[in-house]
């Protein structure tokens, strides 16, 4: 990421694009939904889908986003990256838009503490799983910080990842903290046969699939 100009303050974040779309995934699928995506992350995923969020944007005025998100119309909000908790900023924008009355969610990798985010924003936590190549990253800390407004996402690509997934939800008591929600890889396993996982072991976990990409495949803005 590029440095910040030496005249700014603390009131700007780099920014690679707002639009409104139907929220695809977690408890708020299907709503009519801004997304604000960030620049930055520090994790590289190997089924990540949103590449073009790590390096570019352009640097833009917290109340700027908050008026463009204003105009569309819509109450939900979804603060989204690349890795938003990556820019420290981004603490100052969930909490303006919350000022602004609006309903708020982050999405974020769990690589990143998120006790400075509001909990009354819904903080949809990616755990990575062995798979993504990135499951060293995970700050178990997260997990004690959960409420019931939050939600844990494992991106499924593999048994063996499914398997993983199955052991921390035990270890760490994951669904009596918050929904979980367990999502295959697009394109790497077939969704009835996580479904069929789930179902035969009786996991307390909801099944989801990605509603944009089924829609709009990997169309960016969607």
């Amino acid at each position: 990421m590029s440095a910040e100009p030496a005249t700014e303050t603390a009131q700007r974040l780099k920014l690679s694009e707002v639009f409104l779309s139907l929220q695809g995934e977690a408890r708020s699928a299907g709503l009519p939904t801004v997304f604000v995506r960030l620049t930055g992350c520090p994790l590289r995923c190997r089924y990540c889908d949103t590449a073009y969020a790590f390096y570019g944007g352009q640097w833009a005025d917290i109340d700027a986003i908050v008026a463009q998100v204003r105009a569309y119309g819509v109450p939900n909000v979804c603060v989204t990256g690349g890795e938003p908790l990556a820019q420290k900023r981004c603490i100052t924008l969930l909490d303006k838009l919350l000022e602004a009355g609006l309903t708020v969610s982050l999405e974020t990798s769990g690589a990143i503490d998120i006790g400075p985010v509001d909990v009354r924003v819904s903080r949809v936590v990616d755990i990575k799983t062995p798979d993504s190549g990135e499951s060293t990253q995970n700050l178990w800390s997260n997990m004690a910080l959960l409420t019931a407004h939050d939600q844990l996402k494992f991106v499924i690509c593999s048994e063996q990842d499914y398997l993983w997934a199955k052991a921390q939800l035990v270890e760490h008591g994951l669904s009596a903290r918050c929904e979980v929600l367990f999502s295959p890889s697009y394109g790497q396993i077939a969704p009835r046969q996580l479904a069929e996982w789930i179902i035969a072991d009786r996991l307390p976990v909801r099944f989801q699939m990605q509603l944009h990409k089924q829609l709009w495949g990997e169309e960016q803005g969607r």
